[in-house]
């Protein structure tokens, strides 16, 4: 009963890490009506960003470095939204999709060419002793890196529900025409849904390379977190948590009790045996937006 109990509060605090991935991809779906499938390569670029600025170059502080990184990451997002998908803007999904795809190879390009295919060992921001509580046990970073993850998800969630500016998104997701004709600035806000997704990207990269290495192989993190997404329904923030939990889970024990069956495969593929059920029998996820249209 111990083991089921670890593997479930892990499989919470893995889900965080989800939740975290898949956030960026609900903010900028919510703005622009975009799958983002290159969220994955933003969390590498962070992750590398990160340790330029830590590990190479001479700073009074570590966490100036990270300060930086992210500074440069938002400014990332600004110049992707306005280079690649402002001009896209009424364009059909599939045009903004195949861009998402050209997004994702050129930032892994991009990334090879600065900073080579080789591992870099990534710094250690959270503590390398594991978090005791009780019985169980858990990596720190995993720990302290879920609970700022909850906080992250839940001030977000409030921000778009609860504040007016937060509001405007939610009318940009609902409608672009509409929302510019209330006088809502649909570019400004498809640019800072970009400046967010790529900044949650670089946070979520302190957490998934603290004190391993960063390579560029990485970005599968950003496919894994696409099921949790899709289990939300592509609009919602607070949906997440709830997607991000349950995949987490489910790995976790998919880890524990079906990787010794399957030869260490099922924990690796959970995630996307979730996305398939999802697109065949619930396509809007457990909290997304009901589409009602005139037959």
């Amino acid at each position: 009963m111990i083991y089921f109990a670890q593997y479930v509060c892990s499989g919470i605090l893995l889900g965080l890490l989800y939740s975290m991935v898949a956030l960026g991809l609900t903010v900028v779906y919510r703005s622009g009506r975009i799958i983002n499938l290159a969220q994955g390569e933003l969390v590498i670029v962070g992750g590398f960003l990160i340790w330029w600025f830590i590990v190479m170059t001479p700073l009074p502080q570590w966490w100036m470095g990270i300060i930086i990184a992210f500074a440069l990451m938002g400014l990332l997002g600004l110049v992707i939204e306005r280079a690649f998908f402002r001009p896209l803007i009424g364009q059909p999904i599939f045009s903004l999709v195949m861009m998402t795809i050209g997004l994702l190879l050129l930032l892994r390009g991009v990334v090879i060419a600065t900073f080579g295919a080789k591992e870099r060992p990534f710094p250690q921001i959270f503590s390398a002793e594991p978090v005791v509580l009780g019985p169980f046990s858990f990596d720190s970073a995993l720990f302290w890196g879920g609970i700022i993850a909850l906080l992250i998800v839940l001030a977000l969630a409030w921000f778009f529900e609860r504040t007016k500016y937060g509001l405007r998104f939610s009318a940009v997701a609902e409608d672009h025409q509409v929302a510019q004709s209330m006088g809502i600035s649909v570019k400004q806000s498809v640019a800072v849904a970009w400046v967010l997704a790529t900044i949650l990207g670089g946070f979520a990269s302190i957490v998934f390379f603290n004190g391993k290495i960063v390579t560029f192989l990485a970005s599968e993190i950003g496919f894994r977190a696409l099921p949790v997404a899709l289990l939300a329904g592509l609009e919602s923030v607070r949906g997440v948590l709830v997607a991000g939990i349950i995949v987490g889970i489910g790995e976790m024990l998919a880890m524990g009790y079906l990787n010794p069956i399957t030869n260490g495969g099922m924990a690796n593929i959970f995630p996307y045996i979730v996305m398939i059920v999802v697109v065949l029998f619930k396509p809007q996820g457990l909290y997304g937006w009901r589409v009602i249209e005139r037959v």
